[in-house]
């Protein structure tokens, strides 16, 4: 038991992004979350976004590396309360890696947009290409403890450090 403890701790601080650890991780949150011991903790811009965006008809989607179930524990355990309501579908690496451009057109035929027609929110440099090469409109979220951005980066995508400075065209 102590091998699999330490496996798993290894993969958690090299921020390997395997689908089985995610699982696992998921299986794990259900019960903090469930028990109230855990909740989600999020920007206090992005309520307010969700809300604004899908009152005006957007369709929002989650992509992460976190698996869906882990997204839905974190969404709907949220310290101000259940935000499912705002998500048109959640997406995992099951789809592929965010890293993939394939995963991002995958995502384009499962939600019946083109990829003109999505915007894609990362912090990482490695999923804003990826997803750019798919045709995906992207922007770079700067936030506290991230890494810093190359001015290149930065020229390419844009950047915006809150959810307010994102304004969606019908």
């Amino acid at each position: 038991m102590t091998s699999v403890i330490a496996n798993v701790n290894w993969n958690m601080d090299q921020d390997r992004k395997m689908t089985a650890l995610k699982q696992l991780q998921g299986h794990m949150w259900r019960k903090g979350y469930s028990s109230g011991e855990i909740h989600g903790h999020l920007y206090e811009d992005v309520e307010k976004a969700l809300k604004l965006w899908t009152s005006s008809g957007k369709k929002v989607y989650i992509y992460s590396s976190g698996s869906v179930e882990a997204q839905k524990l974190l969404f709907g355990h949220f310290v101000a309360g259940n935000l499912l309501q705002y998500f048109s579908g959640h997406f995992d690496t099951q789809i592929g890696l965010k890293i993939e451009t394939t995963s991002y057109r995958e995502i384009c035929k499962s939600t019946g947009f083109a990829p003109d027609e999505i915007l894609f929110l990362t912090d990482l440099p490695t999923e804003a290409l990826a997803a750019s090469e798919a045709g995906v409109q992207v922007k770079l979220l700067v936030r506290p403890g991230n890494a810093p951005l190359t001015e290149e980066i930065v020229q390419r995508f844009g950047i915006c450090r809150d959810f307010q400075e994102i304004k969606l065209i019908d």
